[in-house]
């Protein structure tokens, strides 16, 4: 009698092959494609998430409560929610940005030349000032608390000179910053960023124990909950509060350094940092509020008694801030290398028109890669900013005016503006970037659908090309939004601000 087992495939081959088309289409929809191809990140979803908040999170979380203040505590837990969400929104819109670029080599630089090349040297520029000037009010933040440390902690060190000078103390902590902003991967500095934290979660503990055992009643002034101070107090503590998000600098290290760069793992480190730090603006900036009410100062640690807990609180600034300072060098380097390298590019021919769909096809796209940055290179602009950064802390002892027309002009467009007008320009339909991401994503679901109904593809393709334009006009809306706050808040500077 014949056998039919013959017939159908043997059981292991049928496993095998299931096996192997089932990772495969997983790698695909994961976004594992062609370019992840020689390049693999290290970083995990964790370490990515805490270098986030830690640059997230800083000084401006202490300020929080006199941002309620001047807004009431209604309308300041609305604007705190709304920053976080525009902020979110801006890193959210890297992620995507960061799919036209080859695996590994993303950054502002990059997305320039393939949207806006000749401007690019003027985006970077921003970001560099920026960034250069928030290292510089780290430091100068460390040169203003350390004295009152030592001697909140030793009462009698301030018979001797150089422990209560703030130069001495700029000096001291620079030899712990230099070895940190030597390093290339922004992800080694998640154990740095870890010790960063537990300051943060500190100072936190610190503001809600006082406000829980209420030895700061005695002192509180009237509590606000739907009223504001006014619209002058209110526009005053708007960029406080938009800028206390700032951490686009860094985002686009992360995603070249992450392990899984999957559009769920890179959206979920965006939610998770942003939630954080939304959550712990608001608890610092009700609980510190209601602890003095309208009586509150800029910041909240100063005006606790002196005693071991408020001083170990201003210790735990200095630390947060000295682990906060190579955060801000890793970009600037950066950005100053490709303002280095930058070169005015021509314009497209009149004759040159964007490839067709079957161009795409047959003559993919070159990649774009970053060459990266040389060790000589690398070594001699890091040295650079770690010396103009140190001389102007030793010599400046306030930057308030400075750091805000620098906040207003650089955070807004490396939160806003490039984030909107980038994935706006790159996701043109008409763009050969994006024909050819969209061609990648059309043979990666049809080879996900397998046998799928006609019906059901174009139904799905119809519906991606309407999120695809909905997100388009957003990112158009969110750089507008950006354009608005930068007017604002330089005019809120410069006419309110001021005049105080």
């Amino acid at each position: 009698m014949a056998s039919y087992s013959a017939i159908d495939p043997e059981p292991d081959a049928v496993d095998a092959m299931s096996s192997s088309t089932g990772s495969l289409r997983g790698a695909r929809r994961r976004g594992k494609g062609k370019k992840d191809i020689g390049f693999t990140g290290q970083a995990t979803w964790a370490s990515s998430v805490i270098n986030l908040v830690n640059t997230i999170l800083g000084a401006g979380l202490l300020a929080m409560p006199s941002a309620l203040s001047k807004m009431g505590i209604f309308l300041g837990i609305f604007v705190i929610s709304w920053a976080g969400l525009t902020a979110g929104f801006g890193l959210y819109l890297q992620t995507r940005c960061a799919r036209y670029v080859d695996r590994g080599h993303v950054s502002f630089a990059a997305l320039s030349q393939l949207t806006y090349p000749n401007l690019s040297i003027i985006f970077d520029a921003a970001i560099a000032v920026k960034c250069f000037g928030v290292a510089v009010s780290y430091l100068i933040i460390i040169g203003d608390l350390m004295p009152g440390v030592v001697l909140g902690f030793a009462p009698g060190a301030g018979e001797i000179a150089f422990l209560v000078d703030r130069q001495f103390w700029i000096t001291a902590f620079m030899l712990i910053v230099i070895p940190l902003s030597f390093l290339r991967r922004l992800d080694s500095l998640k154990y740095t960023s870890v010790v960063a934290l537990c300051s943060i979660a500190y100072l936190v503990v610190l503001v809600v124990a006082h406000y829980i055992k209420g030895d700061t009643l005695q002192d509180r002034g009237e509590v606000r909950v739907f009223r504001w101070a006014g619209p002058v107090s209110a526009l005053a503590a708007f960029p406080v509060i938009v800028f206390a998000y700032t951490c686009h600098q860094n985002m686009f290290s992360i995603l070249n350094e992450i392990a899984d760069n999957s559009h769920f793992r890179t959206t979920s480190v965006v939610f998770a940092s942003i939630g954080s730090a939304c959550g712990l603006y608001i608890l610092t900036g009700i609980t510190g509020y209601l602890s003095y009410g309208d009586n509150i100062k800029g910041n909240i640690v100063s005006m606790y008694p002196t005693a071991a807990y408020s001083t170990i609180g201003r210790a735990a600034i200095v630390i947060l801030v000295m682990f906060s300072y190579p955060l801000q060098i890793h970009p600037c380097r950066a950005s100053i290398d490709a303002c280095m390298k930058w070169k005015p590019r021509r314009r497209n021919g009149p004759g040159e028109s964007s490839p067709s769909r079957n161009a795409l096809l047959n003559n993919p796209m070159p990649s774009i890669r970053a060459a990266e940055m040389g060790d000589v290179r690398f070594a001699i602009i890091t040295t650079v900013l770690i010396v103009l950064s140190f001389i102007t802390a030793m010599t400046v002892s306030s930057l308030e005016k400075v750091l805000a027309y620098v906040g207003s002009t650089g955070s807004t467009t490396i939160s806003f503006i490039l984030p909107g007008l980038f994935y706006y320009k790159i996701s043109d339909p008409d763009s050969p970037h994006h024909q050819r991401l969209v061609k990648d994503e059309d043979d990666e679901n049809e080879f996900d659908s397998g046998d799928a109904e006609g019906y059901i593809m174009s139904d799905a393709h119809k519906s991606r090309h309407w999120r695809r334009g909905l997100l388009r006009t957003a990112s158009l809306a969110l750089a507008i939004y950006g354009v608005c706050v930068m007017i604002t808040c330089l005019i809120t500077n410069t006419f309110l601000v001021a005049s105080h």
